[in-house]
């Protein structure tokens, strides 16, 4: 999008809705430029009247009209910076609040292929740019404008061949303004990539906080922070520079102009053409005019900001989800829970080898069938593509002979439940963590739930047990917890196809026999596929596939396996065997 059409859509999608705020915004500043007017206009009067002809009558009134002009000014800028505050915190608000929006609603993919860091620079840095173009570009627009205008007219009043003069610094101010804002813009940009990197870095400070102690890193730790530092320190330093800038180009300009004003005021008394009351009223009109005018010039800046923060949000919020309901999608009709992958063939990127390579299983209804294979063999893909976190790039995958993607995705998800090696939970009591999956279930269900997931075993010796806070994504709770904690989550939803994907890796042999009943309890007449990496976990499934490179290279149960597949014979004699 170009420049202009950002800031149409900034309008549109955001400021229209409060216009009627910005529009009394726009009046205080047009009394706040009347008022600023008015005390340059009576500087002539007030020198006639008080100092030429020495009028004792106005003595107290001028005076007077000057506080009651100061005052209004005050006031004005007050309630119109006020107003524009509110307005920029509401755009604030609702463009954070589509930006989050559209990070809980993306793809897996999209997720998976973002920087956390730049989600979270987005939220922040870009959306202050964003309000701050609201706040203060809009009614640094509106106030200097017309308080411009109002000097410009008392100048012309007092005297139009001094104004004509006075007004050649704008256009070199203009010039000099937009040539910054181009250099501004691509700085810009530049500081937020790494502002996005270093809070990134942040992050995994926080995540690997442990593994940075054990292994005594804290020293290239602290080199890498300070690299992050210094490429941010650069780019700070350059944005103000270049803000600064125009600072000089002003200064001399004003005082070149002041020069030949002072100058040509000369002449024009001695000619008898202008009255010193008229000079010195005009010389207050321009001088006051002075903010305004090198305000207007920088605000090109602020408005470059605004749209570089704008542009990076606006992509986004206008990301447009892969994984969506097709035209006329139906709500999935379960029946039995039949699973069928029909020349499937997928990758996470384009131009890479192929993770998986026309895939075709059939997984029985309300039975366990395991994958088996190496690391990166494609199994977890497999999984993951079932409740559509991807789609395939060929192929069908079909539920009761029924394609998932003729179907709603809500309708699909409904029926799924997934516990992954990856436990996630969330900085609440285990209570709302277990419910997740069933906001409606009732305490008791909760912890019928836990037991049979042998989690009310450690949750009973918490000391707010249920109402226990566990930290963010569960810090004060082991990796065994953890994961009891999550199949909880899973048995409470009550899904006809469950998901595992190493679910009992995080627990010890005696907690895993445990968790083998409690897997026993939610798998019962369901359709079940399972991925481990201990076979002692997948040894009674009635179905086992063996994954190789992507394809499928055997089946069958474990005793036809171990006769047939030498991958197979392999995992069970290092692992069940040795044991």
């Amino acid at each position: 999008m170009s420049d202009i059409e950002i800031l149409k859509r900034l309008f549109t999608d955001y400021s229209k809705k409060y216009l009627k705020k910005i529009i009394l915004a726009f009046v205080f500043s047009l009394v706040l430029a009347g008022s600023t007017s008015s005390v340059a206009y009576l500087l002539d009067p007030a020198i006639k009247e008080l100092f030429v002809k020495k009028n004792q009558t106005l003595v107290f009134i001028i005076p007077l009209l000057i506080i009651l002009a100061f005052t209004a000014k005050g006031a004005s800028l007050y309630l119109a910076k006020v107003i524009m505050i509110g307005v920029a915190e509401d755009v604030r608000k609702d463009i954070q609040n589509d930006l989050l929006n559209t990070i809980i609603k993306s793809d897996t993919q999209f997720m998976n292929d973002s920087h956390t860091g730049s989600f979270v620079a987005n939220l922040t840095n870009d959306v202050n740019m964003i309000t701050d173009l609201v706040s203060t570009a809009i009614l640094n627009l509106f106030k200097d404008s017309l308080t411009l205008i109002g000097l410009l007219t008392v100048m012309f009043y007092q005297n139009w061949k001094l104004s004509l003069v006075a007004i050649i610094v704008i256009p070199f101010a203009s010039f000099a303004a937009k040539s910054l804002g181009k250099r501004m813009g691509k700085v810009i940009n530049q500081q937020m990539k790494e502002a996005a990197l270093l809070t990134s870095y942040l992050l995994e400070i926080f995540k690997n906080h442990k593994l940075i102690k054990i292994f005594q890193r804290e020293d290239d730790e602290k080199i890498k922070a300070n690299k992050y530092l210094n490429n941010l320190k650069e780019y700070n330093k350059k944005i103000n520079i270049v803000f600064v800038r125009s600072s000089p180009i002003m200064e001399s300009f004003t005082g070149i102009i002041i020069a030949i004003i002072i100058f040509i005021s000369a002449k024009l008394v001695s000619n008898n053409e202008l009255e010193v009351s008229n000079f010195f009223s005009f010389l207050a009109a321009m001088m006051l005019a002075y903010q305004p005018v090198r305000s207007l010039a920088t605000l090109n800046i602020a408005i470059k900001q605004g749209i570089v923060g704008a542009r990076r949000v606006l992509s986004i919020v206008d990301n447009k989800n892969k994984i969506k309901n097709k035209d006329g999608a139906k709500e999935l009709i379960f029946k039995s829970g039949n699973i069928e992958f029909k020349n499937v063939v997928f990758n996470y990127k384009e131009h890479e080898e192929k993770v998986l390579k026309s895939i075709n299983l059939n997984i029985p209804a309300k039975k366990m069938t395991a994958l088996v294979g190496h690391s990166g063999a494609g199994k977890s893909t497999i999984l993951n593509l079932i409740p559509r976190f991807y789609n395939a790039d060929q192929g069908d995958i079909a539920i009761d002979d029924q394609s998932i993607y003729n179907v709603t995705v809500h309708s699909l998800r409904k029926h799924i439940s997934l516990v992954s090696q990856e436990t996630t939970l969330f900085d609440d009591s285990i209570k709302n963590n277990i419910s997740y999956a069933n906001p409606n279930a009732s305490l008791k269900e909760i912890e019928e739930a836990a037991k049979f997931a042998f989690a009310d075993e450690f949750i009973n010796k918490l000391p707010d047990k249920y109402d226990t806070i566990i930290g963010e994504n569960g810090t004060r709770l082991s990796g065994g917890e953890k994961q009891r904690v999550s199949i909880a989550r899973a048995i409470i939803k009550k899904s006809p196809i469950i998901l595992l994907d190493e679910a009992t890796s995080s627990l010890d042999a005696d907690t895993e026999s445990k968790i083998q009943k409690a897997i026993s309890f939610l798998t019962k007449g369901k359709t079940t596929i399972v991925i481990a990496h201990r076979l002692s976990t997948i040894l009674n499934s009635d179905k086992i596939f063996i994954i190789n490179q992507g394809q499928v290279v055997n089946e069958g149960n474990h005793t036809d396996l171990l006769s047939s597949s030498e991958i197979y014979k392999n995992f069970y004699e290092k692992q069940v065997k040795k044991g």
